[in-house]
């Protein structure tokens, strides 16, 4: 049998010292940064470009139905509306979420920083922010649900919800970029530090 020291050895893999470790890190930053709640970041880009050009107030007067139909804005509209529900969740699934991810992290920072495992320290570094992230999806996508349904109500134009979509959604492309660089920049520190102290693993 193995016992409680046994387990911890077999927990103890080098992580910080792979080069498998900082590839998988970047790899899922770049990822993510890729797409904004499903929709490309370059349909978003575009969408935000054109309301400033057009400078939209709060209607979009003087713009004909032509040209809305060919509006960056729309494309926007139209990637938000498949891909919106995905990130609806019900608040019980909610909840169920929340704690089994709460419970799998704190399980984690116990194992990594309270038994000092390298492997455990190494995969809650690399979690941890994309929970965050998640979160702030979710968030997210509850603001932009009420816009999208009064763009289908048509209590507002559609070019000034994609504005106003546009504009939540670069805001949020910046907030993954600095979370994405707190994350990457945390996790090389305390690894770098990790190795100092532990050069041979032990």
């Amino acid at each position: 049998m193995i016992g409680g020291g046994g387990i911890m050895q077999l927990l103890d893999l080098r992580s910080f010292s792979s080069i498998w470790y900082w590839l998988m890190l970047t790899w899922l930053w770049t990822r993510s940064g890729r797409n904004l709640l499903g929709v490309p970041v370059e349909v978003v880009q575009r969408a935000h470009r054109a309301a400033q050009a057009t400078g939209l107030g709060g209607a979009d007067h003087g713009t004909s139905p032509a040209e809305q139909q060919g509006h960056p804005g729309l494309l926007l509209l139209d990637w938000l509306l498949l891909t919106l529900p995905r990130w609806h969740l019900p608040s019980q699934s909610g909840v169920v979420l929340l704690g089994t991810g709460a419970f799998l992290l704190t399980l984690l920072a116990g194992l990594g920083f309270g038994y000092a495992q390298e492997l455990a320290q190494a995969v809650f570094l690399l979690v941890a922010p994309f929970g965050v992230l998640m979160l702030m999806r979710v968030r997210l996508a509850r603001r932009l649900t009420p816009l999208l349904a009064q763009a289908q109500a048509r209590t507002l134009p559609p070019t000034v919800v994609a504005r106003d979509s546009a504009r939540l959604l670069m805001r949020h492309r910046w907030q993954v970029l600095a979370l994405s660089t707190a994350s990457v920049a945390a996790a090389a520190i305390w690894g770098t530090a990790w190795v100092i102290r532990h050069p041979f693993g032990l």
